[in-house]
């Protein structure tokens, strides 16, 4: 959520860069203003109002022990009708202060001044490629198929106990699944992040929090009777730790990292590029999350990127670094890049990360806040990272190291996995 005072201090800035959102923020930011100069003014006006009741309370409560019970009687009144004053005043301070927040709940984050304008994922900018994309052989199957040939990983199966986009992994496809989980877990500990184990559900502050409500509740899992959520990614509860926390300069940064199953309601379209386990409800995801020294977030953010190429690199998979546009922005968001695999047997790239600088919007939510040099308070900087997401890297994997014989497993996976191929 955007500070009051930023949009009252940039107003031009934030018109400007919220239109590379293709959103004219025009209205909204000039409500936000009106309403906070609304706000200001019934605030003035209660602590004045309220003021001269303590006052009056004092002078009535001086003028009985003087013995003057009639003048006393007759302010009385007037305190009466003050005190009915500060109630209405401060009902409606409250009715203001509320729609002043839901309007700034609508209100995406301000984009980075680098991000690119544009209207869709068309419009990111390649900035990193990386990798040889292998020569397959003749006849070489999208991973459905190997899936299938293999007997690794069964969606009709998923289908019937649940619904498309629920799969189930089995014998060698399984232990690849958590292999990978461990690896990603490991890699990201020895970076220096500390591992969590998170709920798999969270309340309602906590999605309002990171901002997936209420922009996102349409693709949230909702149990409704407990008011509780499905986690769409690990970044919701990981990030909640921090909700209501003053840290200490000396604290930063902190750095977490940890695996969850994710949930997502969204239900896509059909074809081939949503086949498999191109795009699902439940899946694997490892996560790296940060949290910042405003004047370190973006040094942080490309320690971040930097730490997911060494990951792709060890797993020898083709892969390129896309900075996104602010038409495909989050909503979260002021700076996001997006790592994507190429998929030899689809020819085409798979998204399997998303790494972000959040700056001030999640933590002003989460009232997150650090005790700078001069012991002020001030909002800390978040980040996160898929680090990574497993379905798009396990098809990256079963189709680029696919052979006539077999789909050989990345080295640096072998350790995990027990075996050095699926035949």
């Amino acid at each position: 959520m955007l500070q009051v005072p930023f949009i009252r201090e940039n107003k031009d800035l934030v018109i400007e860069r919220l239109a590379k959102r293709n959103l004219d923020a025009t209205q909204m930011v000039n409500d936000v203003i009106s309403f906070d100069e609304d706000r200001r003014r019934i605030q003035t006006e209660l602590d004045n109002t309220l003021a001269e009741s303590n006052s009056l309370s004092k002078e009535i409560g001086n003028l009985f022990k003087s013995g003057e019970a009639q003048k006393a009687n007759l302010l009385k009144e007037k305190a009466t009708q003050l005190r009915e004053t500060s109630k209405e005043l401060a009902e409606t301070l409250n009715n203001k202060s509320d729609a002043l927040k839901e309007l700034l709940y609508k209100i995406p984050n301000v984009p980075n001044e680098i991000v690119p304008s544009g209207n869709s994922d068309e419009d990111n900018q390649e900035v990193f490629k990386e990798g040889d994309i292998p020569v397959l052989y003749e006849g070489a199957l999208p991973h459905w198929e190997l899936a299938k040939k293999y007997d690794i990983i069964d969606f009709e199966l998923g289908n019937k106990i649940t619904g498309a986009g629920f799969p189930v992994f089995k014998g060698k496809g399984a232990r690849l699944q958590r292999a990978l989980i461990a690896y990603f877990l490991d890699k990201n500990t020895a970076a220096g992040y500390t591992e969590y184990q998170l709920p798999h559900l969270v309340n309602e502050a906590s999605g309002f929090g990171t901002g997936q409500l209420p922009d996102k509740e349409g693709q949230m899992y909702h149990v409704t009777e407990d008011n509780l959520y499905l986690i769409p990614t690990a970044e919701v509860p990981g990030t909640n730790i921090f909700r209501d926390v003053v840290l200490n300069e000396r604290e930063l940064p902190i750095g977490i990292t940890g695996y969850t199953p994710c949930f997502r309601r969204e239900a896509g379209s059909y074809g081939a590029h949503v086949r498999g386990l191109n795009r699902l409800h439940q899946f694997d995801k490892v996560e790296i999350l940060r949290v910042e020294h405003p004047s370190k977030s973006y040094e942080a953010l490309d320690g971040m990127v930097n730490h997911v190429k060494t990951i792709l690199q060890e797993l020898k998979l083709p892969y390129r670094i896309l900075r996104l546009c602010g038409g495909d922005l989050g909503f979260t968001s002021a700076l996001t890049y997006d790592f994507e695999v190429f998929s030899t047997a689809q020819d085409r790239w798979l998204e399997i990360s998303s790494v972000s600088n959040f700056e001030t919007f999640q933590a002003n939510r989460l009232k997150l806040r650090f005790k700078n040099s001069d012991g002020k308070n001030e909002l800390a900087h978040t980040l996160n990272g898929s680090s990574l997401a497993l379905p798009r890297v396990l098809a990256g994997i079963l189709e680029n190291y696919q052979t006539k014989d077999g789909i050989v497993i990345p080295e640096v996976l072998q350790a995990y996995t027990g075996f050095s191929i699926i035949d």
